[in-house]
């Protein structure tokens, strides 16, 4: 029974991490990272579809960079805000979020990045790559009573054995993970920074679509 039930659970890591329909890889100064998006955030995965399409990413930097936590890229919150600040019809363009039980911040997950506007609504040109750290049963003991959540079997498993940022769960939008290239990401992780989290050197990237 136990040796069905491992079996099982590999099938549907497998079947998460591999049976989703659209596939894409980032091209760094660092190397690729391929990445499999998920089906059951549709939104999010058209959304970077449609971004590969418009060449958004073409030539993009990875411009925050926190060690232990995430490597984010796109358009940055400050140019972000500037921006809208300068539209006189104060248009604020977002995308609604997309919480599901399998997308969560566990290291290699890529999420979409937000203001902390109330809808949790995610920006439509930023996006993040969790490198995390360390999740301990006290880590996600605190973070159940405080968020009033409760972690399933699989994310508990994967958090405690591999680490993330569970406590951006419910918060930030995650729609895909890597799966080919964590050590390049990592890698990237680990650059010096300025004091804004900025990379000394720029990082850059493009996002293409893969078979």
């Amino acid at each position: 029974m136990r040796r069905f039930v491992l079996l099982l659970f590999i099938v549907l890591q497998l079947s998460l991490s591999y049976g989703q329909s659209r596939k894409v890889v980032f091209t760094t100064d660092y190397g690729t990272i391929k990445v499999v998006l998920y089906d059951f955030t549709p939104k999010h995965r058209d959304l970077m579809l449609r971004c590969i399409q418009d060449s958004t990413y073409h030539g993009a930097l990875f411009n925050r960079i926190i060690e232990n936590f995430v490597v984010q890229g796109g358009e940055h919150d400050i140019d972000i805000a500037r921006r809208e600040a300068a539209d006189p019809m104060a248009k604020k363009p977002r995308l609604s979020p997309e919480f599901d039980e399998r997308a969560f911040h566990k290291v290699g997950a890529l999420g979409a990045g937000r203001d902390d506007n109330s809808e949790k609504a995610s920006f439509l040109n930023q996006i993040y790559f969790v490198v995390g750290k360390t999740v301990t049963e006290e880590d996600l003991r605190k973070l159940e009573e405080k968020k009033g959540v409760k972690y399933t079997y699989e994310q508990r498993k994967v958090y405690l054995e591999k680490g993330g940022q569970p406590r951006l769960d419910g918060d930030y939008t995650v729609f895909g993970e890597i799966y080919e290239g964590l050590d390049v990401i990592m890698a990237i992780s680990r650059l010096k920074t300025d004091q804004q989290d900025f990379p000394l050197s720029p990082v850059r990237f493009t996002v293409s679509l893969t078979e």
